[in-house]
């Protein structure tokens, strides 16, 4: 099962990424976009977490543990897809309405 760790990593290196970003960015609108996906990336990185967690130990403590970061994870991921979704539109308009 190695693609819970590529998973894990990659998702940890963009959250990193798009926090980094926030910070470098100037227009307001960019930086909710970056929060945004940063918050996806956290999501997908506790959830795999989780299951991969539990996947290593196996255990009917490890399964709650897993259930509870799964969910943790689903929220933010879920969280941060919609204000994504919703930003991406925000910018959108603003560029028709700027040409």
């Amino acid at each position: 099962m190695i693609i819970f760790p590529i998973i894990i990593i990659l998702s940890i290196i963009l959250y990193i990424y798009y926090k980094v970003m926030i910070v470098r960015g100037n227009d307001p609108l960019i930086q909710e976009i970056q929060n945004a996906k940063a918050r996806l990336s956290l999501g997908i990185f506790i959830s795999f977490f989780g299951i991969n967690q539990y996947l290593f130990y196996q255990t009917q403590l490890a399964l709650f543990i897993c259930l509870a970061f799964f969910i943790l994870g689903a929220i933010q991921a879920y969280g941060g897809w919609k204000r994504y979704v919703h930003y991406r539109g925000e910018l959108l308009k603003r560029e028709q309405t700027s040409v």
